[in-house]
């Protein structure tokens, strides 16, 4: 009973030792031509290295796009009202279209893939003046929803509640740089704003923001208030009148319904205003989700381009390999003639230059995979403009590159070592370096 399992540690023991001997043979052959070794390798590394960081300044674009999207608005259209370029029920083309108040009702009920529907209504021609400091910023009016779609994030104080705008109460909202000018150094949150002649008191600042996008300036140098305040003290400039207001803000219920909630704003305004749903010209819309997935696109596209020139490198780094083994074999025909000739069978003489070929590989895409996350880490030490979020290496793409790396490591180790076994002893041994 006790001879098979003498005879089960004796092979193993046996194949621990020659797994040992082939590493140490594998090591001892590369270093023994270092130069060649290095060259390949850096071929095999500088292809992850290209890999990941490729597409890591491609997913570092789409996010920092992202974001300033976000930092815009969510996912929201902006209804402008422009002027009919088509004639309609005997209604002449050119005609001025101006959004009414009961207008917002009607989008709200009627649109069922919209979830909010809210107006906005703005002057530029107020003066703002506090104990302190005064200036001009824009005055803009809305629904409580607004600070909500238009990312106007809280740093101090709140923003405007539905209690304020159903008792039109003189309440203010800042932008972060407008309390900074108008309350230097100070918390503006309880203070008095006055904007003209009307005292508004400060109930909120808004946190800092960045923006690289807008239709009508940056968000950080306005003034924010109840819609019906606005309406009372600041309203719609002629040619509008005491019930239109500049555009209307509509956010789908989910981004795959953006494009049935456009169709239905369309319907329901040229049904209230007598304009065709096709004029662009007379319902101009800003369409925040189809922008962004436009850009969405051209950054995959490049994203996977830069990808692909890395996957490209990364192959002639495999072809290096191979074409550096088959050198090898070449420079060790006699040596492997004479292994042959003491009696080493094929398949150890496939073994080892099989590992040593995939040694090679994977080495180098374990170093080239370390450079490339430290390059990602020390870079992201740095500033970095607003649209850009960085190098941004996903494990997607380390995962891609590994999986890259196995194949053509086998498939560069594979011909090599099959080259190097199928060598006949007796040939080998009359073979002579250089003939």
């Amino acid at each position: 009973m006790r001879l098979p399992g003498l005879r089960s540690g004796g092979v193993c023991v046996h194949n621990h030792m020659v797994l040992r001997d082939l590493v140490g043979d594998v090591l001892r052959t590369l270093w023994a031509h270092k130069l060649r070794t290095f060259l390949t390798m850096f071929g095999i590394a500088w292809g992850i290295v290209s890999i990941v960081l490729m597409v890591a300044a491609g997913e570092g674009l789409r996010q920092g796009q992202e974001v300033q999207a976000r930092n815009l608005g969510k996912d929201i259209l902006i209804v402008f009202h422009g002027r009919t370029s088509m004639q309609v029920g005997g209604a002449r083309a050119g005609r001025e279209v101006h959004w009414e108040d009961a207008d917002v009702v009607a989008v709200q009920s009627e649109s069922p893939d919209c979830e909010y529907a809210i107006p906005e209504l703005e002057r530029n021609d107020v003066r703002a003046h506090s104990s302190y400091n005064n200036a001009a910023f824009t005055v803009t009016g809305s629904h409580p929803p607004f600070g909500y779609i238009r990312s106007l994030d809280v740093g101090e104080g709140r923003f405007y509640n539905w209690d304020d705008q159903k008792e039109s109460r003189r309440v203010a909202f800042l932008g972060s740089d407008a309390a900074k000018q108008l309350f230097p150094g100070r918390n503006p949150v309880g203070e008095s704003v006055y904007l003209n002649a009307f005292p508004y008191t400060v109930i909120g600042v808004m946190a800092t923001k960045k923006q690289d996008s807008s239709y009508d300036g940056w968000d950080v140098n306005k003034i924010f208030i109840p819609f019906a305040a606005m309406r009372r003290d600041f309203p719609d400039k002629p040619p509008g009148t005491s019930t239109t207001f500049d555009q209307l803000l509509v956010t789908p219920r989910a981004v795959e319904q953006h494009e049935a909630c456009k169709r239905e704003i369309k319907t329901v305004l040229g049904r209230l205003h007598n304009f065709d749903p096709r004029d662009k010209e007379a319902c101009p819309i800003w369409d925040t989700v189809q922008e962004a997935k436009a850009f969405r696109q051209m950054t995959n596209g490049m994203k996977y381009f830069l990808g692909a020139v890395g996957i490209v490198t990364l192959f002639l780094g495999g072809l290096g390999v191979m074409n550096v083994m088959m050198v090898a074999v070449r420079e060790r025909t006699r040596e492997i003639g004479v292994r042959k000739a003491l009696g080493a069978p094929a398949r150890t003489i496939l073994k080892q230059f099989f590992f040593e070929a995939l040694l090679i590989a994977f080495l180098s895409g374990a170093i080239g995979m370390g450079i490339a996350y430290g390059i990602c880490f020390l870079v992201n030490l740095l500033p970095m403009p607003d649209f850009f979020a960085g190098l941004v290496a996903t494990w997607q793409s380390g995962l891609v590159a590994c999986l890259l790396l196995g194949i053509i490591a086998i498939f560069s180790a594979l011909y090599p070592a099959r080259r190097a076994a199928s060598i006949d002893p007796i040939d080998a041994l009359r073979y002579e370096a250089g003939g």
